[in-house]
């Protein structure tokens, strides 16, 4: 027996898992530069969140032709993908469809069907979803943040997934045995004909090709997520998992700020004390972020996690206007930083040595954070439970902390509010002259 296949194949194999999981670490560390932040409560609420968003694709349904769609997709891609196990077993033992001697014929021929139908609705789904990014060029597939990489790479999953689908049709319409057995081949049997007239052997080489293509493609494609914005794919069971469970529009109040505001609020306090030993210890090094570092490790899984969908953008109130700010973009912006951090610490042995960049001014611009509402708008859209509102706020607050660079408009009602209790420049003893006009 020629052992050669099975060698090649183990040694693909491990080097895609391989290359895979060195990603994954890397992956994890970068995510791990951001602050901790407490996400431990309400395990069942989050368990919850995750099943009906994340497995349920409850949010993606909400526009119901590409929910629809993607439901498809997601289902028979996970389902089909459960035959990888009996290639891998094929691969690695030199059999040749094991499950047709650990299944009776009935249940094999009902799990290939399924598969084979599967196949084919997800071939069809994504090259509708394929005409509707290219040829109808719905508007949030072409906004300006949407340059050369994420049109493309948006196009190159599409591709991988009509390729992967094809081959498993062909490779099972080209495996006589299988077509005899007339157990499972509810789609193959018509794709069979095809080849009709071709040698045994010519039908054996391309089954065998297509075997061979169609695991690689796979490995290709499970290392490919790590650079693509189908990363989401993973990264959305915990993302939602670890979503925020605050009402929308709640605000995160610093525990430091709040001891000094109650402190001058309290006739006793001493200003001029010193603080007790670990009095001064939630004390932030720096209020608000200017870089990924300065956000909280959720917010960086946040922009790993974003799926370029643009459904936060076509939703939010501030773009519709014509104004610069894009979520989709602050996520971007985000990931893309962040990427660029973690290739600093890869050249500079494990320590992160200073650019000169950040993300505020460098990726985000002040025009755009300024821009924002806090309407909410952009994480009640999102599919997997993103929140690009949090990462504004963070910059506002560094801004507002740390650089007093607030526009004039937000100042002038700071200093109204500091000064008469109130946005507006009126004192509080005039305010009822409005009765006597």
């Amino acid at each position: 027996m020629n052992y050669l296949p099975n060698a090649i194949f183990v040694v693909i194999l491990i080097l895609g898992i391989g290359y895979f999981a060195k990603n994954v670490k890397k992956l994890i560390r970068n995510i791990k530069l951001g602050k901790d932040v407490d996400v431990s409560d309400n395990k069942s609420e989050r368990f919850k969140n995750m099943a009906m968003i994340a497995l349920g694709q409850s949010k993606m349904v909400r526009r119901p032709i590409a929910g629809i769609l993607h439901v498809i997709v997601y289902i028979g891609f996970i389902v089909i993908n459960l035959e990888v196990l009996e290639i891998i077993i094929d691969g690695v033992f030199g059999t040749h469809r094991i499950g047709l001697e650990v299944l009776p014929l009935s249940v094999y021929g009902a799990l290939i069907g399924t598969f084979e139908i599967l196949a084919i609705l997800v071939f069809v789904s994504v090259v509708i979803f394929w005409v509707r990014r290219n040829i109808i060029k719905l508007a949030r597939f072409w906004k300006s943040e949407m340059t050369a990489w994420p049109k493309n790479d948006g196009n190159f999953i599409l591709y991988f997934e009509m390729v992967l689908m094809v081959l498993f049709l062909v490779m099972n319409a080209t495996d006589t045995h299988f077509q005899e057995l007339n157990s499972g081949n509810v789609v193959s049997q018509f794709i069979a004909p095809w080849f009709g007239g071709l040698p045994e052997s010519t039908l054996h080489f391309i089954e065998r090709a297509a075997w061979w293509l169609h695991i690689v493609g796979i490995l290709i494609f499970l290392n490919y997520l790590y650079f693509s914005k189908h990363l989401h794919i993973l990264l959305a069971f915990p993302n939602t998992y670890y979503g925020k469970l605050q009402p929308k529009g709640q605000f995160n109040n610093l525990e430091a700020v709040t001891k000094e505001v109650k402190m001058m609020m309290d006739p006793n306090a001493d200003p001029f004390a010193v603080p007790a030993e670990g009095e001064d210890e939630d004390m932030p090094e720096k209020f608000g972020a200017s870089d990924v570092q300065d956000l909280n490790w959720v917010q960086l899984l946040n922009a790993y996690t974003c799926t370029e969908c643009g459904r936060c953008t076509s939703e939010c109130p501030a773009n519709l206007t014509g104004k610069k700010l894009s979520p989709r973009k602050i996520m971007m912006d985000t990931r893309d930083r962040l990427e660029e951090v973690g290739k600093n610490i890869d050249a500079n042995n494990g320590e992160f040595k200073d650019d000169g960049k950040q993300l505020l001014d460098d990726y985000i611009t002040r025009e755009e954070l300024w821009a924002c509402t806090t309407c909410n708008a952009c994480v009640e859209a999102c599919p997997v439970s993103i929140d690009p509102l949090s990462i504004i706020l963070e910059m506002r607050r560094y801004l507002v902390m740390e650089q007093s660079a607030a526009p004039t408009e937000l100042n002038n009602m700071m200093s109204n509010i500091e000064n008469n209790g109130a946005p507006w420049p009126y004192n509080q003893m005039d305010r009822l002259n409005w009765k006597d006009e």
